[in-house]
């Protein structure tokens, strides 16, 4: 299994129970909230052939940069190449792609029969057992199949494979990051991509539709996350995290430990994460459940909806990222909240890459001067957060065109029709 995210940690100390599987286990099949059908049902998973083109891209990108070897362990880059969804453990399975050739993997003799029905490229499997050395194999493979050219490293990649690696090949070989060469893939999406995060994020909002319609006074959070997580399952997609955050809670961006129910006047922040196929959504609402909103906490919900559109209308091809977190923090400040991402205001970034994985680059952080391109897809939730009062955070994701920004789900219309 994965470790617990931030979020996940979070929400269960609040008592709002997560679980997260890497690993394929047995569960308990979530109850089916009545009323609620399959959005998916013509969704389809990205074909072998694309995978093929992916793979033919990046070795043609270490062809023009000399490098020999792209070396991708478990995660969501040797899914995104290979179609091989495998979880991270002290056993490792890794990729290497060769500037020219055939893909090879290393993974355990046991888990070969599993590692080849899942992969969608052909190539070569290589098996160590479990008195044997993994980096062994890896080795022998670099050198024959990268020649004396430098070995690239998948950016996430854990150290002790790296330098296990560097042990095993001996001195003389050049070890050099691989995060262009996978940013350079996976940055912009296709259209093949865009249609499944075009899904997920539908399931995602359908599925908070459904939380607020039928959440009750006295109901926790944990009772919340499992009436959210039952209707992603019944609309068709996967629940992957969320969080629930009631009342003061509502100011903590990624969670309080302190428990929390829902009552007269509430605010309810639900911020969801989904999954279709390997590609992900992120959708965040928040209301006021049972009361009509005070005078603050409609300005705030407001203010933070403009910030979203100020968000897109800043989105011009060809500029910086930044330049979006730029312009929502200068409408911000302009109305008094904290300057530089303090509090009370935002004090976290306008967005976030998305694709296969949640979190991805580039980043609409002010900093960040990545180019914006068509293909390129983001989070937009600039959300404002008071200590000890409340917050407010409106999340949808967009994805750029050459025409312009493109939402995946629509903005709330009002704090009193969220969805």
């Amino acid at each position: 299994m994965h470790p617990l995210s931030r979020r996940s940690f979070f929400a269960l100390s609040g008592g709002a129970a997560v679980v997260t599987a890497a690993a394929p286990t047995i569960a308990a099949t979530p109850a089916r909230p009545p009323g609620l059908t399959s959005l998916v049902k013509t969704a389809t998973p990205i074909a072998p052939q694309e995978r093929l083109a992916r793979v033919a891209k990046v070795q043609s990108l270490m062809q023009k940069r000399n490098v020999g070897a792209l070396l991708v362990e478990s995660g969501s880059t040797l899914d995104y190449f290979t179609g091989v969804q495998w979880w991270r453990s002290e056993r490792t399975t890794a990729a290497l792609i060769p500037a020219r050739g055939a893909v090879l993997i290393v993974t355990p003799f046991f888990e070969e029969p599993s590692i080849r029905e899942m992969l969608q490229v052909g190539g070569d499997v290589r098996t160590w057992k479990e008195d044997e050395s993994p980096f062994t194999l890896l080795a022998a493979a670099i050198r024959e199949r990268a020649g004396d050219r430098p070995l690239a490293i998948e950016p996430t990649t854990r150290y002790f494979i790296v330098d296990n690696i560097r042990k095993a090949v001996g001195a003389g070989r050049d070890v050099v990051p691989g995060d262009d060469l996978v940013r350079a893939c996976r940055l912009i999406k296709s259209p093949a991509e865009l249609a499944l995060m075009q899904a997920a994020n539908e399931v995602t909002l359908g599925a908070i539709r459904h939380v607020h319609q039928h959440v009750d006074a006295g109901m926790t959070a944990e009772e919340i996350l499992k009436m959210h997580a039952e209707a992603t399952v019944a609309l068709g997609g996967k629940h992957e995290d969320a969080l629930v955050l009631l009342n003061e809670a509502s100011a903590f961006p990624h969670g309080s430990a302190k428990p929390q129910a829902v009552r007269k006047g509430s605010v309810i922040l639900i911020d969801a994460v989904g999954s279709l196929h390997g590609y992900s959504s992120d959708v965040t609402r928040t209301w006021v459940f049972g009361a009509d909103p005070t005078p603050r906490q409609r300005e705030v919900w407001n203010t933070v909806k403009r910030g979203q559109e100020i968000a897109l209308e800043t989105a011009k091809l060809g500029a910086p990222v930044g330049a979006i977190d730029k312009a929502v923090r200068a409408f911000y400040e302009g109305k008094g909240w904290s300057k530089d991402y303090g509090l009370p205001g935002t004090s976290h970034r306008t967005g976030h890459g998305i694709g296969m994985d949640v979190h991805e680059p580039a980043y609409l952080v002010r900093s960040d001067d990545t180019p914006l391109e068509a293909g390129m897809c983001f989070s937009d939730e600039p959300g404002i957060y008071i200590p000890g009062d409340f917050g407010v955070r409106l999340e949808d994701c967009w994805y750029m065109t050459a025409t312009g920004p493109k939402l995946f789900t629509p903005f709330a219309a009002s704090i009193e029709r969220p969805i």
